[in-house]
This record gives structure tokens, C-alpha cells and sequence, in this order.
């Protein structure tokens, strides 16, 4: 062996041992922190999108202090305030019209005023009423008007206006008095006094115009766990419209499928051994039906994102921007999520998209369960959007945003971390091929979207509102359902309105029905309405005339009034329909976007019925119309209280006018019918109980966008698909060695109850 082998063996050999000792020397030790890259920046906002922001608590606190210095009446803090008071009820941003903010975005005018909507419930007055005023220019109101007459036709009457805190309280110690007088029925049947049991509103509230008469649902309550699968049977109709409190009284009560005049009656039936009783035990700790209380100690944790260079999407004040989106967002107290001036690549595709309405309808063969229709937006959709819990309600990584609102209260709260942002990756590809004939070659581009998510808890029920952004230029609008059915107590023939879910409780069937505004403005405001579906005709083969073929075709169709366009629920409908520009494509199709509906939804409420005007936008599962600024919304928080003589029906929006050439929207109604089952207990899980809709685009664009996109994979049979220059999914490993920064937990939610 010469010296130059020898050196070169000695080389090798120092390498090797350099080697092993670099992998002992790792071995074990923690990954390294990753290191953010900040995102791509997208085109410069300027604060523009701040015209859409909601209220800040400085902009909610000084419209408070110009309304107790400028409206000449003495006003009570809504918490404390009798009906016989006057209060404020609640502040929110007013939006300005959608002429003065595209003259500010596109126009180069002025910025609109910043003002705010509040409105004011007016119980010591002769006539008492509800008032809605525009105050502004914020920050430092100077002037209000009065806008409740161009709003709505007239003044509110008083009876319409959503029960508050402050009256369930008050209605809650009537209650508890009215207990007092069966304490011998009580024990008997429930093992308490009457303190101890939770009480639940039902709603609208009697069977005419001015009524105030609200059933109320008793249950067992345990600390812990959902008192709404205890029903103990009884439930009392308590009348609560007079101004005076005093003046209140209990109307009727109910006890397994008995109605008697009072408590005091009810006692007296017990004690004359008139009254059948269902012995119900008092629920005890883990023993209680729908406890949520972990069965298991802990296991390993589950998989989870995490973004190895950081979010590579950007959240500054209200508007969110991902790989060519652009989206201003907020939350109405009442109506819950809002988005506006939703732009793809620059150029607007909506205007507006916001829930409008999520409506709950039971039946039941008890009082409170069969007259229930909740109405949610009179009880503040974004106003119980609570913070959300990071690593369940969304990614740990998650960006989170506070909400804030004021309503039945004079100071400003904040549901922190009440909205959350993220980029979620679906585990599906958005789209792929590989090739196995001519050549040999794998492309293809995983599904991730931007998903803007609030979660509200309604009672019992909870929604999961999301919006989604796709790299395709879809759009995606979807709502989960889960939390704790309602039930009603289990007697006669319950299970003709649900099944049995526990040894008392029937688990009451019911439809939920929500309720959507999309203004699209597809290559400018003026969109047309266009669907298309399939035929078939039968043709001779040309190549062989003694034959014939069943041949599909595309059947095409311009949609030119509002009747057309108004399609009823669960009637067929176009399977196409398009919002369409006048201008076309590459290819010669108009521009478009594709409304596609994904929906399961119950039977709406007959037409003959009293009330059904006041939910009339359930009647469609889409609905075009032309877009009116008297239009703002589908329905009104006072349509809850007074459906029988409703302060914004929907169905009169619908007059014929052309919607050829107009600025459109799309009103849209998802729901589904749940008849709960075992399963429901102790909550209704997501699963299967989703529905939505897209907005997908129609020969807007030449070819998918997608293919811009730099998370695009593509080799070759040639390539070495293992090396990062050919392939960026082999760029992952040394990418993603490395630890996410996890921010520790911590939960502030129950800060607000």
C-alpha cells in the first residue's frame, strides 16, 4: 500500500468517525426553534378596509356619553333598567351606504363619516317604543337622527323588543315565588325545593300582536353539566308585558301532560292524590345524563399543524390577507359574522357576505317544546360568540382576534380571542394527476384555504360559523352544529315528536334553518343571472342512421325577474347558477361566479301559519334580488317577539323587478332537520350535521388560478423527485425540523358571563 492510498483511507476513516460522533452528539436533543419568515406582502391597504371595522370600546364608550348628554331624557343602565326605564340597548357600527364606500375604494373620495347605529328601548315615555339612531361622526359625536320611521315605516312598539337579562331575572324570582306554593309537589316529584332548578325561556312569546306570555321549561340543574337533558316535567306560562313588575303573574302550568291554573292548584291536585307523579331523583355528580367530564385519563396527543416558517397569511386590524385574498371582517352582536370588499387578485368578488338568521323550530307534545321557534339573532349571535378554546375550537397557531360590543350594558365588553384565523391544510389534494401513458410525470397541489372561524353558543345549541378561501378563487361558507339538544319530559306519545334519549327526557325533533346575504359583484356591480342544466334528446347516430343515441345538452337560460329567480326549499333548481358579468373571458363565456348549495333542510313553516311572514325568507333556498339599501337584512331582532305582525319581512322583497344587468344578491337558506337520537347525548356531534355553500368561479378566470400558486408540485420520470431543486415536498424535511413556539394556555371565556 502506497503512502497516497494510506492518506486517503486515513481521510475516510477520520470522516466517518466525525460523522458518527456529529449523530451522538444530536441524538436525543430537541429540534430547533422555527424561524418565521414573515409573509408575502400583498397589495397596500392604506386603513381602507377600517371603513367596514367595527366599533372600538373608546368608539362604543363616547357614543354612550353623547346619547346621556344629548337625548334630554334620564337614561338607566340597561343591566338595572325596569321596562319602565329608559335604556340603552345597544351600539353597533352603521355601516355606510355601499355608494359612498366603492366612491371612497375605487372613486378616490372622500372617506364616509364613521358612525355608529344605537338603539334605545324608551319605557317611561307616554307612548313607550324602541328608537334607532345614527350617531356620529365618531370618534367625537356631534349630531344623531332619528331613523327608526325611514328603517322600518313607523316606531317600533315596545312589546317587540328582546327580553333583556335584567327582565329573566325578574321573571325568574316570579318563578321561584310560584314555586313556594307547592313545596309538597316538589319533593315528591323532583327531591327539591324549587331553588335548585334551572329554568329556560321558549319563544315567540303568545298567539297575537302585543302578547308578552312566555312558557318556561324546568330541569334539574347540576353544577358542570348541561341541565337541558333533565327535564323534570314542569313548566309554567308566565305573562311579563306590563311595565310594572308587579303586575306579572304566572298564567299556567304544566305537569306531565296536565295544565292547571296555578301552582297553588297543582299542590292541591298532589295532595288530593289527583295528579299522577314521576318520581325523578336529583341527578348526583358523574351520575347526571350529558356530563362532559372526561371517562379517560389522558392519552398521547393527537397530530397538529403548525406552520415551520410561520402564518403566511397577514392579520392587521380588520382585514386578513392570503396568496391574492383580501377580506375585511367583524361581527355584528346581533346577527353575528360579517365580511366585506372580498377581493381575489385585486378585484372584488363580493361586496358583503353576512349571517343573517339562524332559526330553531321544535315539536313536542309539551307546551314549551311545541311553541318554540327561536329566532337567534334576538339573542345575539356575535354577542355570545365567546373566546375560543386553542387546540379544540381551532389550531393551537391559530392567530386570535377580540370582538368587542355593546349591548344592555352602558360600558363596552370584549369577548377576547372570539374569532380566529388560520391556514388549514385538508389532507386532500386541491387537485393532481399522474400520468402512466405518453409520459411519465406526477403535478398536482395540496388543499389549503385561509379559514376565518367564530363559534357562538345559543342557548344549548352551538354554531361553528366558517368562512374559507381557496387557492381556486372559491369561495366556501359553512355552519357545524353541535352542543346539547333541547328536550322536552318524556309522557303520552313523546316519541311521535323524537326519540327517548333518557330514562325522562325526550329528545325533541327540530329543524335548524340559517339564513346568508351574499352581494356579489362579479367583474363589477352589474351581474346578470344565468343557469344551465342537462337534457337529454334522442338523435340518429350520424355515422349509422338506423341508430339512435340518448345525447345530453346543455340547456341555457337567462333569468330576467325576481319571481324567476326565487326558488322555493327543497324544490329542484338549476344545478348551475351563475352571477354573470357582461364582459367575457378568453374563451367568449361571460364572467362568472357559481352559487352551488349543499343543504339537507326541514320543511319551513306553512304559509297559513299566523307567524310565518316573519321567517319568510325560509321559504327559498335561493333568492335573487335587486340590491336596495332599504334591504339591509332578511329579517329584524324584533321579528322574535311580534311574528305575527313582522318588522322586515322578507318575502316582500321579492316584487318582480328586473335582475338583468343590476347589482344582485343572493339570499340563501341552509339548514337541516335533526331528530336527535342516543347518539345526541351528551352532544350532538359535527359530524354530518355541516351545511353551506360555495362560490365558485364560472369562467371568470382563462384557466385555474391554482396554477400560480408556489405550493405547485410537479416531476418527471427523469427528475430525482427526492431533491428539493426538482420537487418542493422534499424540501420538507430539513424545512420542517424544527419545533413550533407554542404560546402557553390560557382561557379567559367565562370573563363575560
Amino acid at each position: 500500500m502506497n503512502v497516497k492510498t494510506a492518506l486517503i483511507l486515513l481521510v475516510l476513516a477520520l470522516a466517518t468517525i466525525f460523522a458518527l460522533v456529529c449523530v451522538l452528539l444530536t441524538r436525543g436533543r430537541p429540534p430547533g426553534t422555527c424561524q418565521h419568515r414573515p409573509p408575502e406582502q400583498e397589495d397596500p391597504d392604506d386603513g381602507q378596509s377600517l371603513v367596514f371595522a367595527d366599533l372600538t370600546p373608546e368608539e362604543l364608550a363616547q357614543v354612550v356619553r353623547y346619547l346621556q348628554g344629548n337625548l334630554g331624557v334620564q337614561l338607566v343602565d340597561a343591566s338595572r333598567a325596569k321596562p319602565s326605564d329608559n335604556c340603552i340597548a345597544s351600539v353597533d357600527v352603521q355601516v355606510p351606504a355601499k355608494a359612498e364606500v366603492l366612491r371612497f375604494l375605487d372613486g378616490g373620495g372622500a372617506r364616509p363619516p364613521r358612525e355608529a347605529l344605537a338603539v334605545l328601548y324608551f319605557g317611561n315615555q307616554p307612548d313607550p317604543n324602541v328608537t334607532e339612531y345614527v350617531v356620529g361622526p365618531l370618534p367625537v359625536p356631534a349630531y344623531h337622527r332619528d331613523v327608526t320611521v325611514r328603517k322600518y315605516g313607523g316606531k317600533v312598539p315596545y312589546h317587540r323588543r328582546p327580553v333583556t337579562g335584567k327582565e329573566y331575572m325578574d321573571i325568574n324570582a316570579l318563578i321561584q315565588r310560584e314555586l313556594r306554593k307547592a313545596p309538597r309537589f316538589l319533593a315528591a316529584c323532583c327531591e327539591s325545593d324549587g331553588t335548585d332548578l334551572a329554568i329556560l325561556t321558549t319563544a315567540p312569546r303568545g298567539f297575537k300582536s302585543g302578547d308578552r306570555t312566555t312558557w318556561f321549561v324546568l330541569f334539574h340543574g347540576v353544577a358542570g353539566t348541561g341541565y337541558y337533558l333533565s327535564p323534570v316535567g314542569l313548566e309554567v306560562l308566565v305573562e311579563h308585558g306590563d311595565l310594572h313588575i308587579s303586575r306579572w303573574q304566572l298564567r299556567k302550568v304544566f305537569y306531565n301532560g296536565q295544565y292547571f291554573a296555578s301552582m297553588g292548584d297543582l299542590e292541591d291536585a298532589f295532595e288530593s292524590d289527583l295528579l299522577e307523579v314521576v318520581r325523578i331523583e336529583k341527578p348526583q355528580g358523574e351520575a347526571v345524563l350529558g356530563s362532559l367530564r372526561p371517562r379517560r385519563p389522558p392519552g398521547s396527543p393527537g397530530p397538529m399543524p403548525y406552520e415551520p416558517q410561520g402564518p403566511r397569511y397577514s392579520v392587521r386590524d380588520n382585514r386578513v390577507t392570503f396568496q391574492g385574498w383580501s377580506i375585511a371582517f367583524g361581527m355584528n352582536p346581533n346577527t353575528g359574522p360579517r365580511l366585506f370588499d372580498i377581493r381575489f387578485r385585486g378585484e372584488r368578488i363580493v361586496y358583503e357576505l353576512s349571517l343573517q338568521e339562524a332559526l330553531a323550530l321544535y315539536g313536542s307534545n309539551c307546551p314549551g317544546g311545541m311553541s318554540t321557534r327561536y329566532f337567534d339573532g334576538s339573542f345575539g349571535i356575535g354577542r355570545f360568540a365567546y373566546e375560543l378554546v386553542r387546540g379544540l375550537d381551532c389550531p393551537y397557531t391559530a392567530t386570535y382576534v377580540d370582538r368587542h360590543y355593546l349591548v344592555e350594558s352602558e360600558t363596552p365588553k370584549t369577548n377576547q380571542n372570539s374569532l380566529c384565523v388560520f391556514e388549514h391544510d385538508a389532507a386532500l389534494p386541491l387537485r393532481r394527476h399522474f400520468s402512466d401513458s405518453h409520459s411519465f410525470y406526477y403535478g398536482g397541489l395540496r388543499k389549503n384555504m385561509l379559514v376565518i372561524r367564530a363559534v357562538s353558543t345559543l342557548i344549548n345549541y352551538d354554531y361553528i360559523w366558517d368562512f374559507m378561501f381557496h387557492g381556486s378563487g372559491a369561495m366556501e361558507v359553512r355552519v357545524h352544529a353541535t352542543g346539547y339538544i333541547s328536550s322536552s319530559f318524556l309522557h303520552g306519545q313523546g316519541t311521535n315528536y323524537g326519540n327517548r334519549v333518557g330514562p325522562h327526557t325526550l329528545g325533541t325533533m327540530h329543524l335548524h334553518h340559517i339564513h346568508y346575504k351574499v352581494d356579489l359583484d362579479v367583474d363589477g356591480q352589474l351581474n346578470s343571472l344565468e343557469t344551465q342544466d342537462m337534457e337529454y334528446e334522442l338523435v340518429k347516430d350520424p355515422w349509422s342512421m338506423q341508430h339512435t343515441i340518448e345525447r345530453p345538452y346543455l340547456r341555457r337560460e337567462r333569468l330576467e325577474r325576481e319571481d324567476e329567480a326565487a326558488f322555493p326549499l327543497n324544490a329542484p333548481m338549476p344545478r348551475y347558477l351563475s352571477f354573470a358579468s357582461s364582459k367575457p373571458n378568453k374563451w367568449g363565456h361571460p364572467r362568472s361566479y357559481r352559487v352551488q348549495i349543499v343543504s339537507f333542510a326541514g320543511e319551513h313553516l306553512p304559509t297559513s301559519s299566523p307567524m310565518e311572514r316573519s321567517v319568510s325568507w325560509g321559504r327559498y333556498q335561493l333568492a335573487v334580488t335587486q340590491r336596495k339599501e332599504e334591504e339591509p337584512t332578511s329579517t329584524s331582532v324584533y321579528n322574535q317577539n311580534d311574528p305575527w305582525t313582522p318588522t322586515v319581512v322578507f318575502a316582500d322583497f321579492i316584487d318582480n323587478e328586473t335582475i338583468t344587468d343590476a347589482d344582485l344578491v343572493a339570499w340563501i337558506t341552509v339548514g337541516f332537520l335533526h331528530v336527535p337520537h342516543a347518539e345526541d347525548v351528551p352532544n350532538t356531534v359535527t359530524v354530518g350535521n355541516g351545511v353551506g355553500f360555495f362560490l365558485r368561479p364560472y369562467n371568470y378566470f382563462d384557466e385555474d388560478p391554482s396554477v400560480d400558486s408556489p405550493d405547485s408540485v410537479y416531476f418527471g420520470s427523469e427528475q430525482d423527485a427526492g431533491a428539493c431543486r426538482a420537487n418542493s415536498l422534499a424540501c420538507l424535511p430539513p424545512a420542517a425540523a424544527c419545533a413550533p413556539r407554542l404560546p402557553p394556555f390560557r382561557y379567559g371565556g367565562f370573563l363575560n358571563l
